[in-house]
Parts: C-alpha cells; sequence; structure tokens
C-alpha cells in the first residue's frame, strides 16, 4: 500500500513538474520573472516593438526590434513562425499588449507580453 502511495504521489509531482515547464499556449502577460525563461527556450522570438531610437537607447540582449508604429508592422510579423514562441515587450506595456492582440488575431500560438515592459525589466537587473 505504501508503495502505490509513493507511487502515486511521485507521479503527481512529475506532472506538475511537466506542467510547470511545458509551455503555455495562447496570450499572456507575465511578470518579469516568468518572463525570463525565454532563456531556456531555444525556438523563440524576443520582439521590442518600441521606436528605434527607443530600442538604441537600450534593449534586452537578443532582441529584435520591430517598431509597433511601423507602416509595415504586420507584413513584418508576417514573416515570423506562428508555432514558435513569441516573448514581446514595449516601454511600460502598452504598445506590447497591443502586439500581442495582433499577434493573436494574426494566428500566433504562444504569445508572452512583459507586464510593465522594459521599464519594469531594468528595475529587476
Amino acid at each position: 500500500m505504501k508503495t502505490l502511495i509513493l507511487t502515486f504521489v511521485l507521479l503527481i509531482a512529475s506532472a506538475i513538474s511537466y506542467a510547470q515547464t511545458t509551455i503555455q499556449k495562447g496570450a499572456h502577460t507575465v511578470g518579469v520573472e516568468q518572463f525570463k525563461t525565454f532563456k531556456n527556450i531555444e525556438a523563440k522570438y524576443l520582439i521590442d516593438v518600441r521606436t528605434p531610437n527607443e530600442y538604441k537607447q537600450g534593449h534586452i540582449e537578443g532582441a529584435k526590434n520591430i517598431d509597433y508604429f511601423s507602416k509595415d508592422f504586420k507584413q513584418q510579423l508576417e514573416k515570423l513562425n506562428k508555432e514558435v514562441p513569441v516573448y514581446v515587450y514595449c516601454r511600460s506595456g502598452g504598445r506590447s499588449a497591443k502586439a500581442m492582440q495582433i499577434m493573436k488575431d494574426m494566428g500566433f500560438k504562444t504569445i508572452y507580453n512583459l507586464d510593465g515592459g522594459y521599464l519594469a525589466w531594468s528595475q529587476k537587473q
């Protein structure tokens, strides 16, 4: 009986661990600590939707700049694989929330928006 209970507990612990490391599909606004998990994922896009001038003033390492205000914003997004998780941020979270909705409407499967944007990220570094 003890072996059965121990097996059951280990099975539940494994399921919880797997769920925590599995990418959740959908659109999510997350805090800095959860957003940082992108570093552990090899296939992903990290997108900074601020203007080029904002990007030049500082950005998260490895981020690609796709300006939310550019005329070809959607066309640039169309070049991305919609099955690959996207991590998106802006200055404080407003533009990236709108960009996340656009991406969701375009059919992107998994999108993470940084709550508080680059300002929040900078404060945690």
